[in-house]
């Protein structure tokens, strides 16, 4: 079992830079999957990257590519989104969240969620 927590949200600027973390607790941090989603009131959560517990595979919403990284430190429990060149468009609360299972949709484990809000 992992727990998550996200932080790192806040008010930025369009074309500003944040970079969100996921902290989590559990002694098998290490063998899940992590991915990011969002979600605006009033509109569907959207997938926004995740990465492989390995490191070794990512994969990212058309939406973000280029422009949002995701990255992970194991040894800290740690999975960063460093999100540039940010849009109005991508203000939402963003979830991390966790699974065992690479390509499937179904993730056993979420966050509270952070806030990020782009001001135009």
């Amino acid at each position: 079992q992992v727990q998550l927590v996200e932080s790192g949200g806040g008010l930025v600027q369009a074309g500003g830079s944040l970079r969100l973390s996921c902290s989590a607790s559990g002694r098998t941090f290490s063998t899940y999957n992590i991915a990011w989603f969002r979600q605006d009131p009033g509109k569907e959560r959207e997938f926004v990257a995740a990465i492989m517990w390995t490191g070794g595979r990512r994969d990212y919403a058309d939406s973000v590519k280029g422009r949002f990284t995701i990255s992970r430190d194991n040894a800290k429990k740690t999975v960063y989104l460093q999100m540039n060149s940010l849009k109005p468009e991508d203000t939402a609360v963003y979830y991390c969240a966790a699974n065992r299972a690479w390509g499937n949709a179904q993730y056993n484990y979420w966050g509270q969620g952070t806030q990020v809000t782009v001001s135009s």
